[in-house]
């Protein structure tokens, strides 16, 4: 796969050059005239929804990171929070409800408050091609609201992917059993979903870290997921890629994984390629993933030679029939610096979705979507929060490829 990756940028240098060389000789040609009429270049549109306390935090960070070409939206039944965001648009749900606070920590609360603002939420949707949810799970608003926004982005016919944290033990066992179960309905509504363990989290900060400096890095690991993502189909690079490339990865993918990396100094291509496969948000390895997309970020001094190296590390990890998708981006501000963000999807298909959204692709192990799934989740009549999930709270703090090494009989 390296040698392929070799052959892709020596062609890509030759044809550049060869290219020079014969606008320099060649006559005028009609072509080198700006096109006129036709069709102008699809512009994707995208939308990210902040839900809650933590997605609405996390919103606020993207706002100040100056994150491009991107329509913010903040929804919480907390009035006093939406007062502080900078989303674009904010839209208050279950006034009727909670009568401006919290969703105090129920997600059922948050469930019938986001269905409750069905038709507001649709319109703010409309037109995306690609809608990012953010939540911290666990809680109310975000927990219960996620699922219901994931499905009407995709009722749309847009492409919605699920960017959620996991909460740290010190949140107690109710806390994690609340989030699981709202990781789960996340996966029956989402395109993808992509979960942040903020445990961790704590391999990546000191030790005398605070609890409120803890939540912001958390914060800002959401807004990595997304910037990384947007910036690929956004911004212009040296190797560009657009929508449709992104949706090859992530339509469809079910459960996925995130690693982010960057590094200085002599080695920083493949130092930051080998701290993104090993990043601490990873809970199993890249191994198994049936596509991932990359981005590959550095300053006006990011060489070719730099790309195809980290490219390449990140190859070597990836499974070898792995649909890899990569963009290499430059920005001023990443001068002496390169940064890696790895999404690795395919370990497990979402349900397809209804005919209430647009077609997808089936894939053979993709199971199939319940009919009304792609109607709002409270047509159902069923609370989606009746019971938590079925495991022991023992296991709760023990990431799930240690919990499997051990049921296998490893060490």
């Amino acid at each position: 796969m390296r040698d392929g990756l070799n052959e892709l940028f020596r062609r890509t240098d030759d044809e550049a050059g060869q290219a020079a060389r014969d606008t320099e000789t060649r006559s005028p040609s009609p072509l080198d005239e700006p096109i006129v009429g036709g069709d102008r270049p699809y512009v994707t549109t995208i939308k990210v929804v902040g839900v809650g306390g933590a997605g609405t935090n996390a919103v606020n960070r993207m706002v100040d990171s100056g994150i491009r070409g991107v329509e913010f939206i903040a929804v919480n039944t907390d009035v006093q929070s939406l007062a502080t965001c900078d989303a674009d648009v904010k839209i208050h749900i279950g006034q009727e409800i909670t009568h401006g606070l919290g969703g105090g920590a129920d997600p059922e609360v948050g469930r019938l408050a986001t269905e409750g603002s069905h038709d507001e939420l649709k319109q703010a949707l409309r037109g995306a091609d690609l809608v990012f949810v953010t939540a911290g799970e666990g809680g109310g608003t975000g927990t219960g609201g996620a699922p219901v926004i994931a499905a009407i982005a995709r009722e749309l016919g847009a492409l919605a992917v699920a960017i959620v944290t996991r909460p740290f033990s010190f949140e107690g066992h109710q806390r994690l059993r609340q989030a699981e179960k709202g990781i789960a309905a996340l996966r029956a509504t989402a395109d993808t979903v992509i979960t942040i363990p903020n445990d961790r989290l704590l391999k990546a900060v000191d030790r005398t870290t605070s609890v409120v400096e803890a939540l912001r890095f958390a914060d800002d690991v959401l807004r990595q997921g997304v910037q990384g993502i947007t910036d690929l189909i956004t911004i212009p690079g040296l190797i560009n890629l657009d929508f449709a490339d992104v949706r090859t990865i992530v339509q469809n993918a079910g459960t996925a994984l995130m690693g982010v990396g960057r590094a200085s100094g002599d080695d920083r291509a493949m130092a930051a390629a080998q701290a993104a496969i090993t990043s601490p948000l990873l809970e199993t390895s890249i191994e198994g993933a049936r596509g991932i997309l990359l981005n590959i970020t550095g300053g006006e001094d990011l060489s070719l030679y730099e790309v195809n190296e980290a490219a390449g590390a990140i190859a070597e990890a990836a499974d070898d029939d792995a649909n890899i998708i990569f963009g290499a981006l430059m920005d001023a501000e990443m001068a002496g610096s390169i940064a890696v963000t790895v999404i690795a999807t395919g370990f497990g298909q979402a349900p397809e979705r209804s005919s209430a959204g647009e077609a997808a692709p089936a894939r053979d192990e993709a199971t199939e979507r319940p009919d009304d799934a792609g109607t709002p989740l409270g047509d159902t009549g069923a609370p989606l929060f009746e019971s938590p999930p079925s495991f022991d709270d023992g296991e709760l703090d023990i990431p799930s490829f240690v919990r499997r090494t051990g049921e296998d009989g490893g060490e």
